[in-house]
């Protein structure tokens, strides 16, 4: 069984984000066919003294909690941020605050969502500079779902729920045995 499962993403708390709802529902896959406890966090739970810190010291408790819980997860889900506004800014500097050898090997699921016929540009903007920073690490899976597979907020395509269910048994492989996964 895994111990943790943590997502971190870049949310808009200003409406419903599909790219939360498709985090969402892959941590829900994962820990149901893991046994794990999961937490999904927006940048925004990081609060005020995130975007002056400069090291990870410099963050309140309650922000380093929850970068302890990411750096001690099994698997780690990352919402790519949108390309709008200043949630790239924020999600770089949050990468920016860890020390990526604290990340090596874990299994990292990364996600993207936007509009049906700009998949090469959200995979270029929101992924590629999410792998990046995870390939040096270990081998990243992407998940990218359009507009047109949401309905309501609800991930309805049956391609991307196959999509995500062999996205998170690759993830589940890549666990090292000592966190006890069984086979």
């Amino acid at each position: 069984m895994l111990k943790n499962l943590v997502v971190g993403l870049s949310g808009n708390l200003t409406r419903p984000s599909k790219t939360k709802a498709f985090i969402s529902h892959i941590v829900a896959e994962v820990a149901s066919s893991t046994g794990a406890a999961s937490t999904v966090f927006d940048i925004e739970d990081l609060g005020r003294s995130f975007p002056l810190a400069r090291r990870i010291g410099d963050l309140d408790p309650s922000a380093r909690n929850i970068v302890e819980r990411l750096l001690g997860a099994d698997v780690l889900v990352v919402g790519s941020p949108t390309f709008k506004g200043s949630y790239t800014g924020l999600f770089k500097h949050f990468f920016d605050l860890l020390d990526p050898s604290s990340l090596r090997g874990k299994p990292v699921i990364l996600a993207a969502t936007g509009g049906g016929d700009r998949h090469s540009l959200v995979v270029e903007h929101q992924l590629r500079p999410l792998f990046g920073f995870f390939e040096a690490l270990t081998l990243p899976t992407a998940i990218y779902a359009s507009d047109k597979d949401f309905a309501n907020g609800v991930l309805v395509s049956d391609a991307i729920h196959a999509r995500a269910s062999q996205a998170v048994a690759e993830a589940c492989r890549a666990v090292p045995r000592s966190v006890g996964l069984a086979a």
